[in-house]
């Protein structure tokens, strides 16, 4: 079980640790719906030290990222970030990620935790391929690098505070290398998994005590606080947005998971999938991920059946939670295409019962 450069004050501060991703990570500290609240209505700071980081450098690397990611990187700019996902050539994703243009000839991919050995066995197989160097063009950072997303309306506001370069202004999913803290280089990005605002900040794990410290003395006026894994999932929910082995995996293409818009299929853009992805797109799909509320009493859970009205078996929950800035109960879930209009009544087999529920847009909550 590896620990993250955060871990002792995790633990020093109360957190119930539990397993995640093959590390001691904080699910909880007072609780997740105050911790939910927390972060929608001030800031709190979630310790994402377990993510992945692949560095792509070099004449090649425009060239390698633009191959093996959906979205189309010639879009990018020096400063701009991309939500994107790795087509693994059977019409499912490796992982979804995030690229950063560092400059023309320098990418940063950020993984998810739980990927991280699947995502780099799968890049550096590309990356051979097209002749990249391993260790040099291509390089591995995850162990070295340590990240918090200090998330929420507040967030820029106090972190501010910690750097004499403008950050409160940035534009979503923009980042910017600088001092922070009296740390040089860090990389300030905007990215944001809660739908509450708020940055992430990198840096190397020997600043993580520093960095920490300083965070958390500067957002104290505004009420800032720990956040665990447990309300970063029920954020995320709240947003419709995806999280990798639930709503998405290697079986589910980026179409079918509403991710078209990450999909592009420009006439320069050669990238794995993209033959298969584009007859999806033209010619359509047998199932669909849909958002749905519950109508009758009952929490939703992943694997739950999703069924018609006479109970046959449309679809399968894929998460589901009760949501707490909403005070209804929520889910996600592929179904047959046809039942993935909005408004569309569905039922959930919740313990032998068809409990009510319809169809809605993404996202649940609108801030």
């Amino acid at each position: 079980m590896k620990n993250t450069a955060f871990t002792k004050f995790h633990i020093e501060m109360g957190a119930k640790m539990v397993p995640f991703a093959g590390y001691n990570m904080p699910v909880q500290y007072e609780g997740l719906v105050a911790e939910h609240h927390t972060v929608r209505k001030a800031l709190g700071v979630f310790d994402v030290s377990h993510m992945g980081e692949f560095w792509v450098k070099g004449p090649k690397a425009f060239d390698f990222v633009q191959k093996v990611t959906s979205n189309d990187v010639a879009a990018l700019f020096d400063g701009k970030v991309q939500y994107s996902c790795f087509p693994n050539g059977k019409g499912g994703i490796v992982d979804d990620l995030l690229v950063y243009r560092i400059n023309e000839e320098t990418y940063l991919l950020v993984v998810n935790a739980a990927n991280i050995e699947k995502d780099w066995a799968w890049c550096t197989k590309q990356a051979e391929v097209m002749g990249l160097e391993i260790g040099k063009e291509i390089y591995n950072a995850s162990d070295e690098i340590a990240q918090l997303a200090i998330q929420g309306p507040l967030a820029l506001k106090a972190m501010q505070k910690l750097t004499n370069t403008s950050v409160e202004d940035m534009e979503y999913y923009t980042f910017k290398k600088l001092d922070f803290a009296g740390v040089k280089d860090v990389i300030f990005s905007t990215t944001g998994y809660t739908g509450s605002g708020g940055c992430e900040i990198y840096m190397a794990n020997e600043d993580a005590d520093k960095i920490w410290k300083a965070v958390f003395e500067a957002g104290e006026e505004f009420g800032i606080k720990p956040i665990g894994l447990g309300a970063r999932d029920t954020l995320r929910l709240e947003m419709g947005f995806c999280l990798y082995g639930n709503d998405i995996n290697d079986t589910t293409s980026p179409i079918e998971a509403g991710l078209g818009w990450i999909t592009k299929f420009t006439e320069a853009k050669n990238f794995i999938d993209k033959d298969y992805l584009a007859d999806q797109k033209k010619n359509g799909i047998k199932h669909k991920l849909i958002g749905f509320e519950m109508i009758d009493r009952g929490i939703p859970r992943q694997h739950y059946e999703i069924c018609d009205a006479e109970g046959n078996v449309i679809g399968e929950v894929t998460s589901g939670t009760m949501a707490p800035s909403l005070g209804n109960n929520i889910g996600m879930g592929y179904v047959n295409t046809p039942f993935a209009k909005n408004d569309t009544e569905l039922f959930i087999k919740i313990r032998e019962k068809l409990l009510k529920a319809k169809v809605v847009k993404f996202p649940f909550y609108k801030g």
